[in-house]
């Protein structure tokens, strides 16, 4: 069930950047238009949250963490740009 919620979350936090035209839904910005270099700047920080949740609900659940290579990041990191396909397209193509 953990595995799910975290799946469901990072579907989440992935489309979060492409649907407010603030810095975090928090900071505007100048221009009223957030541009793709912000979003993708977002984009990482929230897989990087993401990825803490996770690391603390296995450590949790398991009592320890297991080791990870750098191939397992890159899977994840790809997993979730594919989990932000929908809100790039709703943000760059359909507006």
């Amino acid at each position: 069930m953990t595995q799910i919620i975290i799946l469901l979350l990072a579907f989440v936090a992935a489309n979060l950047p492409w649907f407010s035209n603030k810095l975090f839904y928090v900071l505007p910005l100048r221009s009223n238009n957030k541009n793709l270099a912000w979003c993708l700047l977002e984009l990482i920080v929230l897989y990087l949250v993401v990825g803490a949740i996770g690391f603390y609900a296995e450590h949790a659940t398991l009592g320890q963490v297991s080791a990870q290579g750098w191939e397992f990041y890159t899977v994840t990191f790809s997993l979730f740009l594919v989990f932000a396909f929908p809100g790039f397209i709703y943000k760059m193509l359909w507006k």
